[in-house]
């Protein structure tokens, strides 16, 4: 019901002045103003009730009171005639505008303060005065500071002059912590916020233990660079000079993070200051960096691979702070920015299925960021809308900013359209808390609050570190080309550690001698440690450890793997993909589909690429491996071919047959994603480095649409076991195939993930049968190694019914290359053999066909890559007088034909056959990867089947 301009007064913080003058009229109606009383004559509340808010309950002390004179909470004195002295509207108008006004500095303050906060270091970005951050803006005046003015509990007081609230909010919110919390919908969140900064007027109180402590980190935080700048002087390292701070501050998330029951913490950062953290915080010995440094491997010489530079490695190890052991991993990363921030996450969901951690209370993801990053990649506002979806959160990430008020050399006005570089996580109502890097025990302070949310409220929380940086954007860089007036500045600042150092001897906590010994003791250490890099040699590489024991480097046979599964277990599977459970309100388009893929069992011909698949699925999680699919449209599948997951008709809950084939089998989760692609296939690719005891899959909506990934795809997916000696069994399918649908849903780009194959980094098949494609499959699992392996899916092929149950069922595999099925002439009168992938294969065959072709050959290659050579030159040898081409569907500059075409040639000129070189049979070049015309679409298509099966 809507108020009335008559009563609106009745609310808010008028209600308690309402309230305690209607107790007065209560016990003496004379005792209140002529036009109150009238009001409260028609009242007809409940006096007990009135009374009872006033007083409180039984066990609270008693409030001050807000009407009277003389003391606050002293009742009014009697008049002569033993009448309360009268309360004038005047005065409960005054007393109630005082109250309303401060009440509205106090939330200007709580939502604006930040603002006023003295956040840089180095003093050149000077707060602008706000006008809702002034007593004036509100109509008080001098005169007015030193009233007592009710405010109701708010702040933690009942009474409160003016100056003493002012003060309370400057100290709480424009001190060297400024607080965004706001914006955040959720009252308890809120709430618990404005406790925690509020109770202690934003400060932690240190004994000296811990400012000890503290100037230590802060010490070998800085000793740590300034040791490398003088050892390697020039060399790039990208160092923390500047944001010393971060150090102590990550030990101090950790340290909260295993006080409040966390076992594991995954970082993701950048290169500005990894050295630092793999040595300070990561506990990496400095002797293996100062290795390093020297042009020696970071791991053992028998290692193959590319290696990467020093700032961009990771690590594990165990650190132990009041007794809690936490175990941490840095997960390296490429100078892609914010790359890695989904791959963290990925990494923590999949660590916290490994220990059941329900609650997500065990394992917590920590990214560190940079503010124009933060502020400028797409991928930080992707992960974040990670954060509360289904098959995706982890219970909330702390972050982490460096802010060093710069890109490079882009300054903040260039790079963001925002005050805060944090802005960007408002969208997901995170907290954000802006610190002063120069103070460390602020920074200190703001890092416990963050990891005390994280672990109460499972959300994301920021904490915004200003600082500097004291060098360019590396060691060999001139800022002072483009911020010349910030580097004068910064060349005469006092280091965060100095400053600190001069605080603690300032206040006595520490004498001078101490600090300076502090340093002394910690440079010691360091000469000892690089006498130590000078023989160091690691002793072995960290491949095959934790979630990854007992698996292997890839061998070099013909690695099929045990894919085949016994023809019974197929059958129970099968019976639960076409079962709902009683009641269930199917589509009946779909009790249609379930009816057919009955018979598919019943006959044991007839499968499907989407039957197939869930076979697949089904066998694995039944012999206990965990399967997880997710992309877009997943659970229905693009094409309609797949549901994996069913919907009620009436109500919209969900069953899905996977999870319901024996009792025992591992869960399959088959998730539709956000609509992104970098974000999620870095998840499943995050994922899947953590576990590799799962099929883990990432399915594109088309195939081209992957290139939305194509960072994750590039300097992750293709490249991480040559860098950095990381595997991963991610499987990434991708619709590809030319039916005339244009340019955007045709190609895969099958020519990119071609060329970056190498040194046995990948798999990459074009399959034209849905049992091959269940062998393809399974394979990832039953094997002892992980490749990735990149699936050309088909789009028209999906329904055909290609395939037996016998072809997935016992002395089955995956076959690399198909050979001839047909009956043609002799081997040695056969003109021609066409080599072909993928759905393609079924267009040659039927034009063959239905031409009565006995003289051309077509020979199917399912593997592109590693390419299958010796199975391609059995087939090949066959035909000696035969001449040899490639057919693709793609244009000539796309596809496989640049890829395969010398290795055809190398492959040829090995036989004992007339041919000795391939020729390309298909479409031309192109810019564009297909026509958008489906009239030039057919006659093309129609051309290259003409052209590969006219022989001469």
């Amino acid at each position: 019901m809507a108020q009335t301009s008559e009563t609106s007064f009745l609310t808010g913080a008028n209600s308690a002045f309402i309230a305690e003058l209607y107790e007065h009229y209560l016990t003496d109606p004379t005792g209140v103003d002529q036009s109150w009383r009238s009001f409260f004559d028609e009242m007809k509340d409940d006096a007990v009730s009135v009374q009872t808010e006033v007083k409180g309950p039984s066990w609270q002390k008693i409030a001050k009171r807000i009407i009277g004179s003389g003391a606050p909470d002293a009742m009014p004195a009697k008049k002569a005639n033993g009448a309360a002295p009268a309360v004038s509207e005047e005065m409960v108008r005054q007393a109630a505008g005082d109250s309303i006004r401060a009440l509205q500095l106090i939330r200007a303050y709580r939502v604006r303060g930040h603002l006023e906060a003295n956040l840089d270091p180095l003093g050149l970005q000077k707060p602008e005065l706000h006008p809702e951050l002034h007593p004036d803006g509100y109509g008080f005046a001098e005169t007015d500071y030193d009233r007592p003015i009710y405010v109701a509990g708010v702040l933690g007081l009942e009474y409160a002059t003016l100056r003493e609230i002012y003060a309370f909010l400057r100290q709480t919110y424009c001190g060297s912590v400024g607080v965004e919390y706001m914006h955040i919908q959720d009252p308890a969140q809120k709430a618990w916020i404005q406790e925690r900064v509020e109770g202690v007027r934003n400060q932690t109180t240190f004994p000296v233990k811990e400012k000890t402590e503290l100037l230590e980190r802060l010490t070998a935080a800085e000793s740590f660079e300034r040791f490398l700048d003088k050892r390697f002087t020039g060399t790039k390292r990208f160092g923390l000079e500047g944001g010393e701070t971060m150090i102590p501050a990550l030990e101090e998330i950790i340290r909260v993070s295993g006080r409040l029951g966390v076992k594991e913490i995954v970082l993701g950062m950048a290169h500005r200051g990894r050295l630092n953290t793999l040595a300070n915080v990561m506990g990496k010995r400095f002797a293996a960096i100062f290795s390093e440094f020297q042009g020696n491997p970071a791991n053992p010489a028998d290692v193959q691979g590319s290696g990467d530079v020093k700032y961009h490695l990771g690590t594990s190890s165990d650190r132990e702070f009041d007794g809690n052991v936490v175990h941490l991993s840095l997960t390296a990363n490429p100078s892609h920015l914010e790359a890695v921030n989904p791959l963290v996450l990925g990494k923590v969901r999949a660590k916290q299925r490994q220990r059941g951690d329900i609650e997500r209370n065990e394992v917590v993801g920590l990214l560190i960021h940079g503010d124009a990053a933060f502020a400028g990649q797409g991928l930080v506002a992707e992960s974040l809308d990670l954060s509360e979806l289904k098959g995706y959160r982890v219970g909330g990430t702390v972050h982490f900013i460096i802010n060093n008020q710069i890109g490079f050399t882009t300054a903040p006005q260039y790079a963001r359209s925002g005050p805060y570089c944090s802005d960007v996580a408002k969208s997901i109502q995170a907290p954000i808390f802006h610190v002063n890097g120069d103070d460390p025990e602020a920074t200190l302070h703001v890092c416990r609050i963050a990891t005390e949310f994280r672990q109460v409220f499972k959300k994301d929380v920021v904490v915004d570190m200003f600082c500097y940086r004291r060098h360019g954007h590396n060691e060999t860089d001139e800022p002072a080309f483009t911020q010349p007036m910030m580097y004068r500045k910064i060349a005469t600042q006092a280091t965060t550690r100095q400053i600190y150092a001069e605080r603690l001897v300032t206040e006595g906590s520490l004498t001078q001698e101490q600090t300076d010994q502090i340093t002394t003791d910690f440079l010691a250490r360091m000469e000892v440690e690089f006498e130590a890099a000078k023989s160091y040699k690691p002793n072995k590489a960290d491949w095959f450890e934790g979630a990854w024991a007992g698996f292997a480097t890839a061998p070099d046979d013909d690695r099929r793997g045990n894919t085949a599964v016994p023809l019974a277990t197929l059958r129970q599977i099968g019976q639960a993909l076409t079962t709902v459970p009683e009641g269930f309100n199917l589509n009946r388009k779909l009790v249609r589909l379930l009816q057919e893929k009955a018979k598919m069992f019943e006959t044991g011909d007839g499968f499907d690429w989407g039957t197939a698949e869930a076979l697949a699925f089904g066998s694995i999680a039944a012999d206990g491996l965990f399967v997880r699919l997710s992309g877009q449209d997943v659970g229905r599948g693009t094409f309609s071919h797949r549901h994996a997951v069913l919907v009620d008709q009436e109500n919209e809950q969900t069953y899905m047959p996977l999870n319901n084939v024996r009792e025992g089998q591992a869960q399959v989760e088959i998730i539709d994603s956000f609509l992104s692609e970098a974000a999620v296939l870095g998840f499943d690719y995050g994922y899947s480095m953590a576990e590799p005891r799962a099929l883990v899959l990432w399915e594109g909506q088309f195939g081209d649409f992957a290139n939305g990934a194509q960072v994750i795809i590039d300097q992750f997916i293709t490249s991480a076991e040559s860098k950095w000696l990381r595997m991963s069994g991610i499987v990434m399918l991708l619709p590809h195939g030319y039916e005339g649908q244009g340019p955007e849903h045709s190609s895969a780009r099958l020519e990119r993930y071609l060329q970056m194959c190498g040194e046995d980094n990948m798999q990459v098949c074009n399959i034209s049968t849905p049992a091959n494609y269940f062998h393809a499959l399974r394979r990832q699992v039953c094997r002892n190694f992980r490749k990735p392996l990149i699936v050309m899916s088909p789009k028209s092929m999906l329904r055909a019914k290609l395939s037996t149950l016998a072809d997935m069922a016992e002395g089955t595999t995956f076959h690399r290359v198909y050979g001839e099925t047909g009956k043609l002439v002799a081997d040695d009168k056969v003109k021609r053999v066409v080599l072909v992938s993928g759905k393609l294969y079924h267009e040659l065959l039927a034009a063959r066909t239905e031409r009565g072709i006995k003289d051309v050959a077509l020979v199917r290659v399912e593997q592109l890559y590693p390419f299958p050579f010796n199975a391609l030159g059995k087939e090949l040898k066959r035909y000696t007088k035969a001449e040899v081409v490639w057919c693709q569907e793609e244009h000539q500059n796309m596809g496989s034909w640049n890829f395969v075409d010398r290795r055809i040639e190398t492959l040829l000129t090995g036989l004992a056959i007339k041919a000795k070189r391939p020729t390309y049979v298909g479409r031309g070049e192109s810019a564009a990867t297909a026509t958008g015309s489906m009239k030039k679409h057919v006659a093309q298509q129609q051309k290259l089947i003409d052209e590969a099966l006219t022989v001469g």
